[in-house]
């Protein structure tokens, strides 16, 4: 039996009202692909802070090879072989592939080694069987390509054990692929990897072992022989969820708008459907087919060059998010941290922001009593997980987050709501929620425009499927059309089997 290389014992750690782990013990052996799962806010992110020396814990201890460890920093947890990378390349676009490789080195002397920095740098890449030019800037590379430079930069330090959050989260299905090679050579050289994901088809494809944990607390570690998807969230959301896709039936209503020959000089081409209220019209293509493109014009961050949108019967220009927004149409973007919510303000501040003018007094104040009242009910309404709606967004799980943008756009009353991968870094049990959110909203009598990777997530929540291919339309489905086969077809620029632009 082999011996551990790293454990954690009784773990806890507590934050000011929020207790993020309690008493978890996990084990990790030598040579071992280990995944940790779990609902946002469960605990997953806290504890390998602390084995990265992030944070502190309150209580228990850390041991690498049988010894206790205290680990202050990432400087100390790198010394002890135990490093993370995460879902966005933390790489340093000016530089390149090497310098990248071997930023954390600090025993490089007085003089630099160029020479020998290239050559080691080309070893280890040619050790993962990568293929990547050393000299190139990190600017020019893939998400792929990124994710492959931080495992480099990784086995540079002598990493023993690597901790890979959501790597997976923005790659295409062929880039998860080449990350899961590149995975499993590291486990081939005695690396031991923990890799935390939300997309349990990948998880229980690369793992060995999957450990749960809910609400701070451990759930279960199980070997991966005795884990099907079904336990595994159950163990995750503590209790059984049959259908996540819960998109129920709405009666289509009158036409709310129509959109055609619309385009946009190197994006997109001849766009043309219509949405109609209650009805979701999901968006389906491979990365790069430009679909979020066509979101953006339709709410004015980048307007169209040519084309006609037709809105309640009458013509629109929108060349503005603040005509979009009038109009009645919003837009749920896919950065969430970046460009959907100001991360260091209130819960409350987030939600009002977009119809401040309601909640400003006569002299310019603001009427904080209802501001607080909106944000408590889309607290209440969408199962925001806080102790506060004062609470900083930053402070909370990506899950509740992305709650917290959804109740920022629908607090401005849209008839028209763009949806752009409203669940993606998401765990499932949010994501049930939010395709009970999508099914309401539509049972409401709102238009949905649902732009999603998520393949078998559009198949299921749509009415209709627009498919696109590098800027162009390659066709519409209906409900009965739709099939993974059929949207991939056209996706992928084989075939045109759809029906006509009118439904």
């Amino acid at each position: 039996m082999k011996k551990p290389i790293l454990e954690t014992r009784h773990v806890s750690k507590r934050f000011d009202m929020t207790q993020a782990l309690d008493d978890v013990s996990l084990t990790l052996f030598p040579g071992e692909i280990h995944a940790l799962v779990g609902e946002n806010g469960a605990g997953k992110s806290t504890l390998i802070k602390i084995m990265t020396g992030i944070h502190r814990p309150d209580r228990g201890e850390i041991l690498l090879d049988g010894q206790q460890v205290q680990i202050h920093n990432s400087q100390e947890a790198q010394a002890h072989g135990v490093a993370a990378i995460y879902q966005e390349p933390m790489v340093f676009p000016d530089l390149n592939v090497a310098e990248n490789i071997f930023i954390s080195h600090r025993d490089r002397g007085p003089f630099m080694r160029w020479g020998k920095m290239y050559q080691d740098a080309g070893a280890i890449l040619a050790k993962l069987d990568v293929a990547l030019d050393v000299r190139m800037p990190a600017r020019g590379l893939t998400l792929a390509a990124q994710q492959a430079v931080e495992i480099a930069k990784a086995i540079s330090l002598e990493v023993r054990v690597l901790i890979m959050d959501e790597p997976t989260a923005s790659l295409s299905a062929h880039e998860v692929a080449q990350l899961f090679k590149l995975v499993r050579s590291l486990r081939s050289q005695g690396v031991s990897i923990l890799f935390i994901g939300h997309r349990l088809e990948e998880v229980l494809e690369i793992a060995e072992r999957v450990t749960v944990l809910r609400d701070g607390k451990l759930i279960s570690s199980k070997p991966r022989s005795e884990v099907t998807s079904e336990r595994v969230i159950r163990d995750m959301v503590g209790r059984q969820i049959d259908d996540f896709f819960a998109k129920g039936e709405a009666e289509r209503g009158p036409l709310l708008m129509s959109v055609r020959g619309l385009s946009k000089e190197f994006a997109f081409s001849d766009i043309n459907f219509d949405v109609y209220q209650g009805e979701v019209l999901g968006f389906a293509g491979l990365i790069g087919s430009r679909r979020t493109d066509v979101g953006l014009a339709l709410f004015g961050v980048e307007p169209a060059d040519s084309g006609e949108m037709i809105f309640e019967g009458k013509e629109q220009r929108v060349r503005s998010p603040e005509q979009a927004l009038q109009l009645g149409i919003a837009y749920v973007t896919e950065d969430r941290r970046q460009l959907g919510l100001t991360m260091p303000m209130s819960i409350v501040a987030n939600i009002s922001l977009p119809t401040l003018r309601r909640y400003l007094t006569p002299l310019g104040l603001i009427k904080e009593r209802a501001e607080s009242a909106t944000a408590e009910e889309y607290r209440q309404r969408l199962s925001i997980q806080t102790p506060s709606v004062r609470v900083e967004v930053d402070k909370l799980s990506g899950g509740n987050q992305q709650k917290v943008l959804l109740g920022k756009w629908l607090n401005a009353q849209p008839k028209l709501f763009i949806l752009d991968e409203p669940t993606r870094g998401i765990d499932v049990g949010a994501k049930a929620e939010v395709h009970h959110m999508i099914s309401d909203l539509a049972a409401q009598g709102l238009g949905v425009i649902l732009i999603s990777s998520d393949l078998p997530e559009v198949l299921a929540m749509s009415d209709r499927i627009l498919v696109m291919r590098e800027g162009r339309q390659m066709g519409i489905f209906s409900r009965e059309e739709a099939t993974e086969e059929s949207i991939m077809t056209a996706a992928m620029g084989q075939n045109q089997m759809a029906t006509e632009v009118q439904p």
